[in-house]
């Protein structure tokens, strides 16, 4: 892992700019944050370098794709297990890797351990995730849903 380094406010001009849009140019970034191009060319790889940026991406409107409706899932996994297999914990966070409907897993203080984001189609689409994928999975416990009715705010762009 790179050593962090320090942002200025170019820098940070910098990301505003390709969280926005993420297709900018190096000229077109350039105009924003008052540089040659070449010395935002330079900017620009450095954050990548030092993984300050992490990578690019196309956003999609799940609809679009058939997906929706999204759930969101808190999930409780068992506490005890044989000293000879993996932790309930390894376990599961190694299972979520592998299931497409689980677009976000977060580990969670409280009464619960995580909490799932899930896309899917539609309600059969999501009862077959839940009943055939995520409670037979030997490291769940409980799990409880709250659906998702309309998104009042969207955004993939960090406050800074």
């Amino acid at each position: 892992m790179p050593a962090p380094i320090e942002l200025d406010q170019i820098d940070l001009r910098v990301l505003r700019v390709l969280q926005a849009s993420g297709r900018a140019t190096y000229d077109e970034i350039a105009q924003v944050v008052n540089l040659s191009p070449s010395a935002t060319l330079r900017r620009v790889k450095r954050l990548e370098e030092s993984k300050v940026i992490s990578g690019y991406v196309a956003l999609l409107d799940p609809e679009g794709v058939g997906l929706a409706l999204t759930a969101y899932i808190n999930v409780r996994l068992e506490k005890h297990s044989a000293v000879h297999k993996r932790s309930p914990m390894d376990a599961f966070r190694a299972s979520v890797q592998a299931w497409p409907e689980v677009v976000e897993c977060s580990s969670l203080t409280g009464d619960m351990d995580y909490l799932l984001r899930v896309m899917v189609s539609d309600m059969a689409h999501y009862s077959r995730f839940v009943m055939e994928t995520l409670l037979k999975h030997p490291s769940v416990q409980d799990c409880k849903t709250s659906f998702v009715l309309d998104t009042v705010k969207r955004t993939t762009a960090l406050p800074f």
